[in-house]
Parts: C-alpha cells; structure tokens; sequence
C-alpha cells in the first residue's frame, strides 16, 4: 500500500513524537482502505431472486441487474413473456424448489425461449416447453458461441430442445438432464438435441424419449462424450437415429441405454460419418452399451459411413450388447477396426424389457464374456457408473466379472 506525501510525513510525526492521535490514524486507515474494501464488496458474487410475479425482480429485470459471477434464482412458477438473450455473461441461473417452468406464447420471430451469445452460462432445475418459430426451429435453449452447462434441466415439446449453433470453440456441457416429447409434425425434423460444429459436447446422466422423425442426439462436435444416458424412443418410437455424429470426430460413446421403436424413419441407431465434411481427427468408441430394437426389420445397430472419413479413421466396438435383430457393422470398408466382447440377444434373455430392467438375466451364460476394458487399443473403457432412473448417473465399482452392456449389476 503505498500512502500520499503529507500523510505519510504526519504518521512519520506521530511516531517520532512517540504518541497517537486516535481519530486522525482511524480516518487516515479509513480513506486508504476505503478503495480496496470496496472493490471486495464490488467483486463478491450477488443471488438475484425472481418470481413469475417480479417480486422482487423479474427475470429481465434481474439480467439487468446481474453481475459476472451472480446467481439468479427463479421461484417455482410459469414465466411467459419476451424470449431472453443472455451475452456475454458469467452467470448461475437456477430454479429454486420444484422446477420453474419457462413457457412460450405461441409463435416467436425470435429462435429460442432463451439465447445464450457468448460467455460462460450455467442454468440449473428449469424447464423450458413449447418453442416455436415461425421459422419452424424453436428451441428451448440456443447457443451461439460461448459455453453452455445443463443441470437438472428439463425440454420438452420444443422445435428443437436445444440447439447449439456452429462455432469452433463453443462447448456443451448436459449433466442429469431431460429431453423429450418432439412435435408431431411429419417432414419436421425435430432434433431433441441438435449441435453445429462445435468445439465439445459431453452429455451425462440424461434421458431423451419420444422423438420423431428427428434425430434424438444429432452432432458436429469435433470433440463427443456421450456417456451413461438413457436415449430409448420406446416400443412405438418414431424418431430416426438416436444418435448421428454427423462430422465424425472423436466420439467416445460409452454406458447407454440406446433403444430404437418399432416405427423408427431410419434402421440406423448409431450413425457416424454422415457429413461429407468431417474434422481432421477422427476416432469412434463404442464401448459397454446396450442396443435394443423392436422392430421386426433388421437394423444397423452402428453403421460408419467410410466414404466420408479419412482412410485411417479407427472404430473400437468393445463390450455392447446388441438386443433384437440387427447387426453390429461398425465400419463399410477401409479404416481400422477393433471389434471385441459384443454380445448378440434377444430380447426374453433380459431381466424385464418391458420395465426398462435391461440387464441380463442372473443365469445368463453371457455373463462375465466380456473383455476386460480396462486398456483397448491403448484406451481406458472401464465403466464408471450406470445410468439412474429419472436422471443421474450411479457411480459403480469394477466388478468380479465383466458383463456386455450399459449394466454391471
């Protein structure tokens, strides 16, 4: 701390003197700390609380407010009103209680309930329903740059849940969260999650059902992490693949439930490679995944489209059990592939499909015909948790035996 030249020659004073004036050391203290004290004050993070009423703020009104690094609660309740646009901001927003709902009025010219540009968002317990466009991509969340974390968040019924715009250093972050419900329109192509050419996209814990015609995971990340979710479109579904990673990539697709219905538009449940521009680097892994089908037409359980990825692009299958009829045919000429541990079952062979109990039965004779994924190709493929119904992640310990599948239990 460095003191002005007459202060400082009047503190020098008093100590020569050997004594004090109290009063004038506590004002001087008091200017030269003042600055400092206040830039605390000024730095330490606020909580913003919101209701549907705006007491004591509403949701704009607290935006306005907010600094990089608050919170923003929002009391349970509808909000309904003007599509928000988030830029360039450090904030936690989060529903407080039982999830608050954002709502949409009907047709919107604006392309999401809210848009994120920018900054670094984390929005927790909301849920967002209904965005439409008159575009026909209404999303309930849509990101145009930035970093964007999901926690306990719910879409359902939106055009597209949500929908991360092209941007090569953006990411996506989805922990324990909910999409659902794609508008019945045909020709529609509602992506319950839909993702532009991105720097990352990991998605945890979540659950995705009753798509149609769309896709229920479509990407362009050149960085995928897709791991312990529940993406099952039901007996009836009718969504087309359940997951496209469209630009190829390195995609690491470990420990889901993936399910395709009976009405799927498109035999293929996992597709890779389907842009003719992919990304320079380029690996697959598809490891400890349960694949069901319920259709009676054989599906593509994972297909690879070679003629859009480079020559050397790797695949590693290890460990999925592969439920209905179907084929594992991971990769269509070329590339290097490494194929171990699947296991191929109907459906009776499972505890209880019909209860979503996918593991194999105590008997089966495919228990512990796993490979131990502890290093494949040079990789680490252990499972480390399970996904847990209505949403989360159950951390889970190795087991004596491995077995194929999302499930060790």
């Amino acid at each position: 701390m460095v003191m002005g030249g007459r202060m400082a020659k009047a503190l020098r004073r008093g100590l020569v003197a050997g004594h004090w004036n109290v009063g004038f050391v506590f004002c001087t203290l008091a200017v030269l700390l003042l600055p400092w004290l206040s830039g605390i004050a000024q730095a330490a993070p606020n909580t913003l609380v919101v209701s549907p009423e705006g007491s004591p703020f509403s949701l704009v009104e607290a935006l306005g407010k907010a600094q990089d690094g608050d919170t923003i609660e929002l009391l349970p309740g509808e909000y309904v009103g003007t599509p928000l646009v988030i830029e360039n901001r450090r904030l936690l927003i989060k529903g407080v209680g039982s999830r608050p709902l954002i709502k949409a009025r009907g047709l919107e010219s604006a392309k999401a309930l809210w848009l994120v540009r920018g900054g670094d968002v984390t929005v927790e317990n909301i849920e967002f329903r209904g965005a439409r466009s008159v575009e026909g991509e209404g999303a309930g969340l849509r990101l145009e740059g930035g970093k964007l974390h999901l926690r306990k968040v719910a879409l359902y019924n939106n055009e597209y849940g949500l929908f991360a715009q092209a941007n090569d250093k953006a990411e996506v972050l989805i922990e324990d969260c909910e999409f659902g419900l794609a508008p019945r329109v045909v020709g529609g192509l509602h992506h319950l999650l839909n993702v532009g050419r991105i720097a990352k996209l990991q998605v945890s814990g979540s659950r995705f059902q009753q798509g149609f015609e769309g896709q229920m995971i479509k990407t362009r990340a050149r960085e995928n992490l897709i791991t312990y979710n529940f993406i099952h479109d039901g007996m009836r579904g009718g969504a087309s693949y359940e997951i496209e990673i469209a630009a190829g990539g390195l995609a690491t697709v470990l420990g889901n439930v993936i399910g395709q219905g009976a009405d799927t538009q498109n035999p293929v449940m996992l597709a890779y490679g389907t842009d003719k521009q992919g990304w320079d680097q380029n690996r697959l892994v598809v490891a400890h995944n349960t694949f069901i089908h319920y259709g009676w037409l054989p599906a593509w359980f994972v297909r690879v489209i070679s003629k859009n990825l480079p020559a050397d692009t790797e695949v590693v299958a290890v460990n999925n059990l592969l439920v209905g009829n179907g084929l594992l045919w991971p990769f269509l000429g070329g590339g290097k592939v490494h194929a171990e541990g699947n296991r191929h079952v109907s459906r009776h062979l499972l505890r209880d499909s019909d209860t979503y109990a996918f593991e194999l039965e105590p008997n089966s004779i495919w228990r512990g015909s796993a490979i131990d994924p502890g290093s494949v190709d040079g990789l680490d493929l252990t499972p480390r948790g399970e996904f847990e119904w209505p949403s989360g992640v159950l951390p889970i310990k190795k087991p004596s035996q491995w077995v194929p599948g999302a499930y060790q239990r």
